[in-house]
């Protein structure tokens, strides 16, 4: 392959995937990312913390999450109380099957 060639293909893939031949103005001059420590917290118009509004929030919700998966946990209880010993309902499976999912979301956003 001659260097025209290649030259015209790394010219090609450089402008496709935004690779850039260009120095920087000031090598001695370093982009930071922003500290998060640092960062001023915004204000809500009522003078609340916009940080502390989505906690709440989010705190709220989980704990509905919470009573959803408990009424589901008591509601698979008295089914399966309901049925008997040797027989096990498909609606049974369908409802351990969304207490897992709920279980789950709920443990996700508890990480995050």
């Amino acid at each position: 392959m001659s260097l025209t060639r290649r030259a015209a293909i790394l010219a090609i893939l450089s402008s496709r995937f935004g690779w850039t031949t260009q120095l920087p103005d000031d090598p001695n001059k370093r982009r930071t990312l922003p500290d998060p420590e640092k960062d001023e917290d915004t204000r809500l118009p009522n003078g609340k913390s916009q940080k502390d509004a989505i906690s709440k929030e989010a705190h709220e919700e989980a704990l509905k999450e919470v009573e959803s998966l408990i009424q589901l946990a008591e509601d698979l209880r008295d089914e399966l109380k309901h049925n008997g010993e040797f027989v096990v309902a498909v609606s049974s499976l369908k409802k351990t099957e969304e207490i897992e999912k709920l279980a789950r979301k709920i443990r996700g956003k508890l990480k995050a």
